[in-house]
């Protein structure tokens, strides 16, 4: 094998390493986008860089692997269902006290599912690697829920929480905990009508 030969095999292979690593590398990023959906762009818009972004997420799902995340057994998920349908219909005379009851009660799924809930940042980050698509159905529901204790939301603020936190209710559940809202089941209020169905 001549020395031009020698060179042009070895760039042949260069070139075909590279490609390889490429197409790893863009396997690995259409994988960190479909599996945390809106919650790649969210992150790599508070990051310096792709890089760093990415970087975050795969360290989310290195600490998710170490949960021990489990099922809920059919009389614990009964309960939290028929407890979800009592924050539901205390929504109609109640509704600040039902946002924060079910704020508290997807607090209690969380952990009962496995997820840390001591540090609100970090419970969100290992919920993202599951529950992605309705993480940020969560993240507005708990901030309308803290507006609230400020006495800073006002009764459709409250409606648009408890459908968001139905949302994940329901991912942790496996299943629907209670049908949407109805007329029947909205808050009371004198100056304004009443949407006859809220779909989830």
């Amino acid at each position: 094998m001549t020395s031009t030969q020698l060179v042009l095999l070895i760039a042949v292979v260069v070139v075909l390493v590279l490609c390889g690593v490429g197409a790893w590398l863009v396997a690995r990023r259409a994988a960190l986008r479909q599996r945390f959906g809106p919650e790649y762009d969210r992150v790599l818009a508070e990051q310096e860089s792709r890089t760093a972004a990415e970087h975050e997420l795969r360290e989310r799902e290195r600490r998710h692997a170490e949960l021990e995340l489990r099922e809920l057994s059919d009389d614990e998920r009964a309960g939290f269902a028929a407890r979800w349908r009592e924050v539901q219909h205390r929504f109609v005379d109640e509704p600040s006290a039902a946002v924060a009851e079910a704020d508290d009660l997807i607090t209690e799924l969380v952990a009962a599912r496995g997820y840390p809930t001591g540090d609100y940042d970090e419970q969100l980050a290992q919920l993202s690697v599951d529950h992605a698509g309705t993480l940020e159905s969560y993240r507005h529901a708990h901030e309308i829920s803290e507006r609230d204790r400020a006495g800073q939301a006002d009764t459709e603020d409250l409606r648009v929480a408890i459908v968001h936190y139905r949302k994940l209710a329901a991912q942790l559940l496996g299943e629907e905990p209670v049908a949407p809202l109805t007329e029947r089941e909205s808050p009371r209020t004198d100056d304004a009508p009443q949407p006859k169905e809220v779909h989830a």
